[in-house]
């Protein structure tokens, strides 16, 4: 099983765990998850949520210090985190995904520029270029080491 499938398997497992436990929200059918829930629905830290929803990436219902997140929260984490893997920042993935519901595309590809994508590759391209320089270094500086330690 590819690692793409492996993670996909391993989303939908807890997803579908997630929502089990999940609450449906006064006045409709909407499942709404906790933080807890969306924690582990999306493997990231109860921290990370607060920060997203403090820069105003998402927006849970709140009652009292409870967080419920709805469709559309769900909606935006995946596009936040498709963004990441992409190497956008947080603000230029708000202003990607800006006002987008539960009814629009996760995919935010979809919402990218051909000028933003080249810009993006770019600065991709250079971030590789820092890295295997770095590496570069390292590799060199750990060789020196070994043969100064066998000497």
């Amino acid at each position: 099983m590819s690692r793409i499938s492996s993670f996909n398997h391993a989303t939908n497992a807890v997803s579908r765990e997630a929502e089990d436990d999940a609450k449906t929200a006064p006045g409709s059918e909407q499942v709404e998850l906790t933080i807890s829930q969306m924690s582990r629905l999306y493997g990231v830290s109860l921290r990370t949520l607060r920060f997203y929803e403090d820069r105003g990436l998402i927006k849970p219902r709140r009652e009292g210090s409870a967080r419920y997140y709805r469709g559309v929260d769900r909606v935006r984490m995946e596009m936040i985190l498709r963004g990441k893997k992409l190497g956008f920042t947080l603000t230029e993935i708000n202003d990607l995904i800006g006002s987008k519901g539960a009814n629009e595309t996760p995919d935010l590809e979809e919402q990218l520029q051909p000028q933003q994508i080249v810009n993006q590759i770019g600065h991709l391209e250079r971030q590789r270029t820092e890295i295997d320089s770095a590496i570069e270094r390292l590799r060199a500086t750990h060789s020196r080491l070994l043969q100064g330690a066998a000497a």
